[in-house]
């Protein structure tokens, strides 16, 4: 069963769904943007067999509080400051694309408290990453017209990441997407500006990067991630994409295994 809630945070309350036994540290699932807890869905069941996982929409997203700052180091303390609201200390840590990437800034600002973290899909940022992206168009922005139509493009624009026969998976996406009009970019932008080769060499814990084969953004950038965490391990979805939901079971069963290990 999932279970919902929200908790107050210096960002404002944030929401998240949770299930499983709530013994031990927890299990942390950030979503990628401009998702919400519901990406996880279908992983959150089989993940939470024996142990307690909590899933938060990151503030600005979801059902969490709008936030006027969108920045990467702004998600990490939203998420930080939920786990100090539930009094969770120790826990450990799963994000997928931008989720991965606010993971990464949690860890170094509190590298003690993660035990293990799970980095899936997840871009490397670097000045050569930021000027690639400051000429890429936007992905989810589009212009609001008056007969509806943007809402076609939205659905046309992702629709090429989605497999096919899944109309149900891109609804739900469009539904995360419009929650959050018209600030559907501002995750996307702030990935885009974060200094991440500042902060990723104070991960101290172990990390599984994992990557999906068929990710045209992500998959590319499996190997500069993990040359710059020379501790880490991978894993490669052969046949995986950009959502989440559609893997699932794969992601499920990898991050169990590795936060399995003693």
């Amino acid at each position: 069963m999932i279970r919902f809630g929200y908790a107050d945070t210096p960002l404002g309350q944030v929401h998240y769904a949770e299930s499983g036994v709530r013994t031990g540290p927890p299990l942390i699932l950030l979503h990628q943007t401009p998702r919400s807890w519901d990406e996880f869905r279908e992983a959150i069941p089989r993940l939470a067999a024996g142990r307690h996982v909590i899933a938060p929409d990151t503030p600005g997203f979801g059902a969490s509080a709008r936030i006027t700052e969108h920045s990467i180091e702004n998600y990490a303390a939203g998420i930080l400051g939920l786990l100090d609201a539930m009094g969770v200390d120790e826990f450990d840590l799963a994000g997928h694309h931008t989720g991965g990437v606010v993971a990464v800034e949690a860890c170094a600002r509190a590298p003690k408290r993660v035990r293990r973290l799970v980095l899936s899909s997840t871009p490397y940022i670097d000045e050569a990453a930021r000027k690639r992206r400051a000429s890429r168009p936007a992905i989810d922005a589009v212009a609001e017209r008056p007969d509806g139509s943007h809402l076609t493009e939205l659905w046309r624009r992702r629709a090429a990441f989605y497999p096919g026969g899944r109309s149900d998976l891109l609804t739900r996406f469009v539904r995360d997407a419009l929650r959050v009009w018209p600030d559907v970019e501002h995750g996307h932008a702030a990935v885009s500006a974060y200094r991440m080769e500042e902060r990723i060499g104070l991960i101290a814990c172990p990390v599984l990067c994992v990557g999906a084969s068929a990710d045209p953004y992500a998959f590319p950038e499996l190997g500069p991630l993990t040359e710059h965490i020379p501790h880490a391990e991978t894993a490669v979805i052969e046949g995986g994409g950009v959502p989440l939901e559609f893997q699932a079971a794969e992601f499920a069963r990898l991050t169990a295994a590795f936060l399995g290990r003693t």
